[in-house]
């Protein structure tokens, strides 16, 4: 018997590109492919059909094609089994397969009736699929003629005649209703119970979607009626909401759509272009009963609840006029968190990264993290003394590191806490980093171990440029951590303003839809709805490894903080508020009333809660000193001594033997892998570099890869990111080959030096730079054992992100007690560029430098090292290969970390006189911090008459300007190599050495900029302040440079003018 079902489907591809199915598009499913035939009566009167069960058969025919005709069709056919089909080809016949909806049904006849009489002469002729329908019509035909005049089993029931109005209206309902319940899928979210304080619409929008049955009389839109509601329909496929059930009446359907998608749970995710994932989310959110939870499940709800309520009041009481940022209106983000932590751990992730800003960090440090109490509490004591060196920074900035047994799984978890400033969202990358880091030097492909969890606010989240830079870091091969969780703790307020003000789009939450990731709203005053939410998001990422995002639609009970009085700019959202019962009221009724628990269970639970926080309360009052070490986020055991402090207080001579530079350059300038196709251009260049080799001599790039190559060989891992550093952005460096035959066919030369070498990561970033370098200091954080570099493509464009280098890099260790070796890598000099593409600003590092220009420090011990440690940041400007060579292996070899900033060159790259001997690299050799005068001038100090001190390129430009005039006896010219910390041992030998020469700082910057207001007042120090230091360079200027190549050689002339004009200075000394 057959047995057909109209079908209405999603649109699926398949993977020719080709459109499969449509929305809209009717489906006859049965045990084979079906399709109608308009002129069997023509073929039967022709005596061609000769048995009674072909005669069946084609009364089957007859009846299906006047469903056909009149009920106009749809574009393609479903066939048994479940599988999408066109018309297949047949060796005479074929089916157009650009034919329109009606074209394809109306050529089909012809078609169909081949295919019927190619298989009575031969069952094999036709496919299987039209084999086993022809067999099931003739099975079904009846043995007298009455039977060919009587509807088939199709119609039987289901259209009651052959009217073609009744046909039409069966066809046009069972499309409405799937179109229905399309609507819900995609626009459910928008009518969706999600505001706690049912004020706001969380989209912005009071429109409620046309599509969606809200009111009865709504059904008019699909041209359906009131009748219809009892009507049972075939349900498709791309929805759950039958459960076991195939059919249901319209009433029912509607209710379980609008309980799937428009109670306190909003899901976005149509917009998702993968079908599976589309499908899973369905089936989470779909299936009826799925949301439940056991009684023991809600007790331990209730349980984290009351952790998370209490210890807020537990704080408003007993501080009731300090700023703490509380949870309060968002309570229930705690169990939320832990509920994810919980899933994670059971699908095998022991390692979590996460970051947030100041609005319940505190309580999140105390029950997620599980920082003592005490150690909490006793923040809040304006008497606590500070124990570490550094400003440390407020309690609801700082981080923590834990290592605990997940009491929901019973395994060891890691949690650690990113500190953060102010600055929202400037945490995101940097967790992002770090956790890429762990997930590396774990050997974690897939993201299965460790994962990361974001929270945001949701005007920060909107607002703030950086989650849409992380975002788009997130799919990206040497970025991706494999799937973030994101939780938008959603306030709907913005300190003061409302978010109809602070977004233009209709969700906080909308970025995070260029990356296809889902978005779950949920109204955080229902418990068990934001448990379960997290549940399914924890399952996503961990089922696909890609982002998702929570939306906490929920409230602040007070205002930005504590202190803040929210009535002046929301009267009626905190006229709302405070009549709002908190959720920990709401549920423990709801569980008491389900008698999950006793009034008598809950007030217990809540007063041993009570007695720890008082108990820990008592003993805060015992911490005298604040140790903002133990509130470190990444944490370096074994790097340091157990109480934080270096092992040594020197470091290793950063020379290199013969035999390691001759294997390096040789493996610098080949291509290791055979067979590989390189572009005539690279190959000069390698030859190029053989020939420097050959000749014991390194230039910028030759440099650069003995510093790495050596260090890989010692097991120290070394990443470069940035925006086109493979190649770099002067193609100098070309860390990564390209096969020009074969595409994304590359070698890595890098990676071939040995056999048992550290690994080399290079990485062309997006074109993002406040995203990315907070990516690279994360990476930096996960291990003191790798040089992490991050290249600006021009120097000034570090200014991007400012932010990072402003409230991480420069202060982070004095705030947080982290240390960091991150080396940021940035192009500078003026070279006729333009102002954008001239100066990495130096003066903004050196303005950031803590050392006290006024204090000349005692030479005690290794001063160059003790410098090195008491410095925040450290500021180098090389002007040889081999020195640059020297301070990145130094930066691994020192017993500590610092951040490194170094002004790299771009004229020099090739300059012929910028190259180093491979004995400026020989064993024993280390950085020089300065560089003297090693010409004749050397040779008689009590000879010169003037001393210059510069930094960098401006250097060659001297030296030149010195021999056209013939005053390399006269004058001295001394290179500044780390400018800072300021190397005053080194300067004071010269000044000592040169006592009768004047003091003159040039620089190729303009004087408002550059190095000179940090280096004079510290030449001036040194000298006591008994001669004067002049100053050569260019005039004071609002932009960095000229975009005029004649003002920029004239500004030179006159600079090299005034800098070898031995009189110049004489006027102004009388």
């Amino acid at each position: 018997m057959l047995s057909f079902a109209l079908r209405f489907d999603d649109v699926t591809h398949r993977p020719s590109g080709r459109l499969w199915g449509g929305g809209g598009g009717i489906y006859i499913e049965g045990s084979g492919l079906a399709a109608l035939s308009h002129s069997a009566d023509e073929h039967h009167n022709k005596g061609k059909v000769k048995s009674t069960a072909a005669r069946t058969a084609m009364s089957q025919f007859r009846a299906l094609a006047g469903v056909l005709r009149a009920g106009g069709g749809g574009p393609w056919w479903r066939g048994g089994g479940g599988t999408l089909a066109r018309c297949r080809p047949h060796p005479w016949r074929t089916c157009s397969s650009e034919a329109t909806p009606s074209q394809a049904v109306t050529s089909s006849s012809n078609y169909v009736e081949d295919m019927y009489f190619a298989w009575l002469e031969d069952h094999n002729n036709v496919h299987e699929s039209w084999d086993t329908l022809f067999q099931n019509m003739e099975k079904s035909g009846a043995p007298d003629e009455e039977a060919e005049r009587r509807p088939s089993p199709l119609l039987q029931g289901r259209v009651a005649s052959h009217s073609p109005n009744v046909t039409q209206k069966v066809v046009e309902d069972h499309l409405a209703v799937h179109t229905l319940i399309r609507a819900y899928q995609i626009r459910g979210h928008h009518v969706a119970q999600l505001d706690p304080l049912g004020i706001l619409d969380t989209d912005l929008d009071s429109f409620v979607p046309s599509d969606l049955i809200t009111t009865i009389d709504k059904l008019g839109f699909y041209g359906l009626h009131e009748s219809d509601l009892d009507r049972s329909f075939r349900l498709p496929h791309t929805t759950f909401i039958g459960g076991g059930e195939t059919t249901l009446p319209l009433r029912e359907v509607i209710r379980r759509l609008e309980a799937s998608y428009c109670g306190h749970v909003g899901v976005e995710f149509m917009f998702i272009n993968n079908v599976e994932q589309c499908q899973w989310i369905r089936q989470k959110f779909e299936t009826p009963g799925i949301m439940r939870f056991t009684n023991a499940e809600k007790r331990t709800l209730m349980a984290r609840l009351i952790r998370s309520t209490r210890f807020e009041d537990f704080l408003a009481r007993k501080w009731s006029s300090e700023k703490r940022f509380g949870l309060e209106g968002c309570e229930v983000l705690i169990p939320a968190l832990k509920t994810i932590i919980d899933s994670s751990s059971a699908a095998g992730i022991d390692s979590v990264i996460m970051g947030m800003p100041h609005r319940g960090r505190l309580n999140v440090l105390a029950n997620v993290i599980r920082k003592d109490l005490n150690q909490i509490f006793c923040q809040f004591d304006p008497k606590l003394e500070a124990a570490d060196e550094g400003s440390g920074d407020v309690k609801y900035h700082l981080g923590m590191y834990h290592e605990r047994i997940n009491r929901g799984t019973d395994k060891n978890i890691t949690l650690s806490l990113m500190a953060n400033p102010s600055h929202l969202e400037a945490v995101d990358p940097v967790v992002q980093g770090k956790a890429k880091a762990e997930q590396f030097y774990r050997g974690d492909a897939f993201g299965k171990k460790v994962m990361s969890i974001l929270m945001h606010g949701d005007a920060a989240f909107a607002g703030q440029g950086v989650v849409y830079e992380t975002f788009h870091l997130s799919e990206l091969p040497s970025y991706t951590t494999h799937g973030t969780i994101h939780v938008v703790v959603n306030n709907q307020i913005g300190f003061t303003t409302d978010p109809r003000m602070a977004r233009s789009s209709p969700y906080p939450t909308d970025v995070a839809r260029v990356v296809n990731a889902p978005i779950f709203h949920v109204n955080a005053d229902d418990p068990e709805a934001v448990m379960y939410v997290c549940r399914v998001a924890a399952e996503w990422r961990n089922t696909f490894n890609k982002d998702v995002v929570i939306d906490l639609v929920c409230y602040r009970r007070f205002g930005h903080n504590e202190m803040d009085e929210p009535l002046f700019t929301q009267p009626l959202m905190y006229k709302r508020i405070r009549r709002q019962e908190h959720v920990l009221k709401k549920y423990s009724d709801k569980l008491i009333g389900e008698g999950v628990v006793t009034l008598q269970e809950f007030e217990e639970e809540v007063a041993k809660y009570d007695k720890i926080c008082e108990e820990a309360y008592g003993s805060s009052k015992d911490e005298k000193i604040s140790q903002i070490r133990h509130w470190l986020d990444s944490p370096w055991p074994k790097f340091f001594t157990a109480e934080g402090e270096p092992k040594t207080m020197n470091y290793p001579p950063t020379g290199l033997d013969e035999e390691v530079l001759q294997h390096i350059g040789q493996t610098a300038s080949s291509v290791p892998l055979g067979d590989f196709n390189i572009h005539p251009g690279l190959s000069r260049i390698l030859r190029s570099r053989a020939n420097l080799v050959r000749n014991g001599q390194l230039d910028w790039a030759l440099g650069e890869y003995m510093a790495f190559g050596s260090l890989l060989k010692d097991g120290v891992h070394v990443r470069l990111s940035g925006q086109d550093v493979e190649r770099g952005t002067f193609s100098h460096r070309h860390h990564v080959l390209h096969d020009q035959e074969v595409d994304k066919r590359i070698c890595v030369p890098m990676n071939h030096l040995w056999a048992d070498q550290a690994p080399y990561t290079v990485c062309n970033s997006s074109l993002s730079e406040y995203g990315v370098l907070g990516f690279e200091l994360g990476f930096a954080m996960a291990s003191p054992n790798a040089l992490v570099l991050w290249e600006a493509q021009f120097g000034d464009f570090h200014n991007t992100a400012q932010c990072i280098i402003d409230q991480f890099i420069s202060s982070g260790q004095a705030k947080w007690v982290r240390h960091n070796g991150i080396v940021l890598l940035l192009p500078h000099g003026m070279e006729g560029m333009g102002p954008e593409h001239s100066s990495a600003r130096p003066e903004r590092f050196l303005q950031m430098s803590k050392d006290d220009p006024d204090h000349f420090p005692e030479f005690a011990g290794d001063f160059e090292v003790q410098q090195l440690y008491d410095c925040n940041w450290i500021v180098v400007n090389c002007s040889t290969p081999a020195n640059y060579c020297h301070v990145l292996r130094r930066q691994i070899l020192l017993p500590f970390r610092k951040p490194l900033i170094i002004f790299t060159p771009k004229s020099l790259l090739r300059h012929t006189d910028a190259r180093s001997s491979f004995n400026d690299l020989a064993k024993g050799t280390k950085f020089k911090r300065l560089i003297p005068d090693e010409g004749p001038a050397s040779q008689n100090p009590d000879g010169v008459r003037r001393l210059i001190f510069c930094t960098g390129k401006v250097y060659y430009e001297l030296n030149k300007e010195r021999k056209r005039q013939n005053l390399e006896k006269d004058v001295a010219i001394v290179r500044l190599e780390q400018i800072s910390p300021f190397p005053f041992d080194l300067v004071r030998a010269e000044l000592e050495k040169h006592k009768r020469a004047e003091l003159v700082w040039c620089q190729e910057e303009h004087k408002n900029t550059g190095y000179y207001n940090y280096v004079q007042p510290r030449l001036l120090t040194v000298v006591a302040s008994k001669r004067p230091v002049w100053y050569a360079g260019r005039d004071p200027a609002a932009a960095p440079a000229t975009g005029n190549k004649s003002t920029h050689l004239n500004e030179l002339k006159k600079f090299m003018d005034v800098a070898f004009d031995l009189s110049a200075f004489q006027e102004r000394n009388t």
